[in-house]
């Protein structure tokens, strides 16, 4: 095995052939190939009979270049919190591990650190779907710790794709007024793979970073190709493809901005950068559930749940916000007992598109009168972020303060038009 990075050859292996491509491997018995499925695999040397080079890889091997903090260059934070966009290859097993220090990201990000200089900080490392309040609180302060310092022009935060609206939500409601940028970013495809998104949603991210722009915003690929990023508002964005690069889209909103490379093309209003001081209101309560009607599911759910200890639900009704306020299954007499007693009921659409209006039909009609609050065009997971946080201000404690915070426009979560 003579090979170089990036040859393409053919492995004899005891039960099969592999055609594959050489990837760089520090492991002495391990051969770390790509397959042509994109995925990577470790094969054991001794596993290996014969091999044969099919095609010599005939650029330049991407050699790591050592960058270090470059007069002139503005400053920028990074947060990472995990994820694939910190991975690197692993050469024992062929998947991929996390990157744990500077020195890791500037070897495998090396356009970044020509934007800027980065300060790093890793608060936590974890799949997203791991993350609970508690991480969204500690990220919180970690990024409230970055815009305080003179020296930073903006927050890149590095996050798992699964439940990066999530974040991005939470943050907007703890952080509120900004006076610089906060970029949530991540990546579906590792950096290894030909068509990995990493890269290029970094390197938007902190021209992003740099921007005048001070709003939390998810920046990521605008589509299949790898020409610009869209800015897409962290109140209104929403992850809607489990596997392609351009999985995040706003959802009765537009853009905010397309960001090439080189350039930023505004494509609407924003809040803009500021010497305002941040303030930090992290505070969440867990005593909430969300979820999603579907028919013939019977208003026992919000019994259950108001035993349990919950003091809100978000229902993700069907079309303008409907469950069943007739007949045997009637929710009505159910929401009414629990309303009285302070439990809290919101209503969002599971459309996404759109927004629920209790005054179209009866249904809607009913539903009010009983208690529920219609959020507009607020997105389910937007909408349960911010009722565990504005049931976390004990200050906000009755029902009509509750109603009054919940339909206040805090950070872009309701639409300026009517969708």
């Amino acid at each position: 095995m003579n090979f170089n990075p990036g040859d393409f050859v053919k492995l004899r292996l005891s039960d099969r052939e592999l055609e594959c491509t050489i990837l760089e491997s520090h492991d002495a018995g391990i051969v770390l190939v790509k397959l042509d499925s994109g995925y990577n695999i470790g094969v054991p040397r001794e596993h290996i009979l014969d091999s044969i080079l099919i095609r010599k890889f005939e650029g330049k091997v991407n050699r790591i270049e050592e960058i270090r903090n470059k007069k002139g260059l503005p400053t920028i934070g990074l947060i990472v919190t995990g994820g694939t966009i910190a991975s690197k290859l692993d050469a024992r097993t062929g998947g991929v591990a996390p990157l744990k220090t500077e020195e890791d990201f500037r070897k495998v990000y090396p356009e970044l650190f020509k934007i800027a200089n980065v300060k790093i900080e890793i608060p936590f490392s974890m799949l997203s779907e791991n993350m609970t309040s508690d991480e969204w609180i500690s990220l919180a302060e970690c990024v409230k710790k970055m815009l305080d310092d003179n020296e930073i022009e903006g927050v890149i935060v590095s996050h798992g794709t699964d439940t990066l609206h999530y974040t991005s939500a939470a943050l907007s409601f703890f952080l509120g007024k900004l006076n610089k940028p906060v970029v949530l970013t991540y990546s579906q495809r590792s950096i290894d793979r030909a068509s990995s998104d990493a890269d290029l949603n970094l390197r938007c991210s902190a021209k992003f970073a740099l921007s005048d722009c001070a709003e939390v915003v998810i920046v990521g690929h605008a589509g299949m190709n790898d020409d610009f990023c869209y800015a897409l508002s962290g109140a209104k964005t929403r992850k809607m493809h489990s596997s392609r690069r351009d999985a995040f889209k706003s959802i009765n909103t537009s853009a905010i901005a397309k960001i090439f490379t080189d350039r930023i093309e505004f494509l609407s209003s924003f809040n803009a950068r500021s010497k305002n001081k941040n303030e930090l209101d992290a505070i969440f309560s867990d005593k909430i559930v969300l979820f999603h009607y579907y028919p013939g599911q019977k208003p026992d759910i919000l019994e259950y749940y108001s035993l349990k200890g919950i003091k809100g639900i978000v229902i993700a009704g069907t079309g303008m916000g409907h469950v069943p306020t007739i007949g045997k299954n009637s929710w009505i007499p159910v929401i009414k007992k629990l309303t009285k007693a302070g439990f809290f009921v919101c209503m969002t659409t599971q459309t996404f598109y759109g927004r629920v209006d209790g005054h179209v039909y009866s249904t809607g009609r009913d539903l009010l009168e009983a208690g529920v609050v219609f959020l507009e065009d607020m997105l389910p997971e937007t909408a349960f972020v911010k009722l565990g946080w504005v049931l976390g201000h004990r200050s906000w404690k009755t029902p009509e303060k509750i109603k009054e915070k919940m339909l206040e426009n805090f950070a872009g979560e309701f639409s300026k038009i009517l969708v």
